[in-house]
């Protein structure tokens, strides 16, 4: 009898089990993608320059004082455009003027990774951008913020571009010779005296 009972109820048990529902874990991975005519090298000044993130289209302002760019370990506050709420963004890993990734904590049941990189082609810069989110939140969080995510990496490209095109005229702008003006002058005097010379020899 007592035999029948054990078993009865390890096969209880075990019915239990089958039928209680996993927890669901929700991931999303979007990856974005764009070719920019800048060079790495201002691309990536852009992405490790913490404290400018006015061509973000997601993030407002950060507390990274001027000058702080992107360390492995180092942890950060920004402020998103949708909530004025501060949100906690881990630097994950650096591969200099290649890859940068964050962690970032916005609210519990809810982690998101956002990683850049960026590689040189013979068609220009090759620029990737992917979230990947992660728990419960993640389909209501992907909601809000799709279309700022989408135009992550076309706004970094568009930011690096004016930077490299501001930069050109400072670096290619040629001084004027200093006998180029006096020059003019002299071809001026002389092509006016050859006119008033022939003018005379027809008018005689």
């Amino acid at each position: 009898m007592l035999g029948f009972w054990f078993k009865l109820t390890h096969q209880w048990f075990s019915l239990k089990g089958r039928h209680t529902p996993a927890r669901v874990q929700h991931t999303l991975v979007r990856t974005y993608q764009t070719v920019s005519s800048a060079s790495v090298d201002i691309l990536w000044q852009k992405i490790v320059n913490l404290a400018d993130v006015s061509w973000h289209p997601l993030l407002s302002s950060t507390n990274a004082p001027k000058g702080l760019i992107a360390k492995p370990g180092l942890i950060y506050q920004a402020v998103t455009r949708l909530f004025p709420i501060p949100i906690r963004i881990f630097v994950e890993r650096v591969s200099p003027r290649e890859l940068l990734s964050f962690r970032i904590f916005p609210v519990p049941g809810l982690e998101e990774r956002v990683t850049y990189q960026i590689e040189s082609t013979v068609c220009g810069t090759y620029i990737s951008y992917s979230v990947t989110l992660r728990g419960w939140l993640s389909p209501l969080a992907w909601s809000l913020l799709r279309p700022y995510a989408a135009r992550v990496a076309s706004a970094l490209a568009k930011a690096a571009e004016q930077a490299a095109t501001q930069a050109l005229p400072g670096q290619r702008r040629s001084r004027p010779h200093p006998y180029q003006d006096l020059l003019g002058i002299v071809l001026t005097v002389v092509g006016l005296a050859s006119f008033v010379v022939n003018w005379r020899v027809i008018g005689a």
